[in-house]
């Protein structure tokens, strides 16, 4: 009887830990080796061949954000995030967590057409991904910026949504892309977190503040396309911008290089 209880409290005890993981979707790593057990055989590729294969700089942020990277290994191109250029004391601190984070969070929303692929952890300070091949919108032609592509801009937000998952860094257009093909997709989830644990409302506001991301976008391309709807939520949503305070990480803006250039291999 005494083994019966434990067991029950025992269950009951996981089953409230569950609920309140803020990052529910890690439980699916466990079903994968964690990349810091891994032989660095068995990784796509380690920091030594990432330092020496041909590298563009796409993004050098500032004191408290990574250098995005593109690199070309073994045939395919790749994109690192990396701390281990800024103070040792943010790359150990902030960096790390960061890196945690964001892994976890695309291994939650693996799968989905229009991530980021494939994402693995090259060391405490790094993370890598699939590169996704297309062009930040706000590089797009307006007339390409259709009703059509927005839409599906949408349901690509409410299928991360429907992961437990919210971006919120979508107002900007370096953050959205169009691919070649056409269709949208979404890259830099440093700043999302998981909603699952949180209650319905704070869930419902927050996705919402990711939806008005795209109607805002929407709306200086084609606002007769988006219906009453879409309209009066992002009306309603604007009155609440004034009390968003967040600007960037710690409050520092990330620099973006003019165009993309080489980065020298040692």
């Amino acid at each position: 009887m005494i083994g019966v209880k434990s067991t029950a409290s025992l269950g009951r005890r996981k089953a409230v830990e569950a609920k309140w993981d803020n990052f529910p979707c890690r439980r699916q790593r466990y079903a994968q080796p964690d990349d810091s057990q891994v032989p660095d055989a068995l990784l796509p590729f380690d920091r030594p061949t990432f330092q020496h294969a041909p590298r563009t700089l796409l993004r050098d942020g500032r004191w408290a954000n990574a250098r995005v990277e593109r690199a070309e290994i073994a045939g395919r191109r790749w994109v690192i995030k990396d701390f281990a250029p800024r103070a040792w004391w943010v790359r150990n601190s902030i960096g790390r967590l960061f890196v945690r984070r964001e892994l976890a969070t695309l291994r939650c929303l693996h799968g989905i057409d229009g991530v980021p692929p494939d994402a693995f952890r090259l060391d405490a300070h790094a993370i890598a991904f699939g590169y996704i091949d297309g062009e930040t919108l706000g590089r797009v032609e307006a007339e390409k910026q259709t009703a059509e592509y927005f839409a599906a801009l949408e349901t690509l937000l409410r299928e991360i949504h429907a992961r437990g998952i919210v971006h919120l860094d979508t107002r900007g257009t370096g953050n959205v892309l169009m691919r070649t093909n056409g269709t949208p997709a979404l890259i830099d989830f440093q700043s999302a977190i998981a909603t699952r644990w949180m209650p319905a409302s704070w869930r419902r506001f927050l996705e919402q503040v990711d939806l008005t991301g795209v109607y805002k976008k929407w709306l200086q391309r084609d606002p007769a396309s988006m219906g009453p709807e879409r309209t009066a939520l992002n009306e309603r949503m604007l009155r609440w911008r004034r009390f968003w305070v967040l600007r960037g990480y710690a409050g520092a803006r990330k620099t973006h290089p003019a165009k993309a250039r080489p980065t020298d291999a040692p």
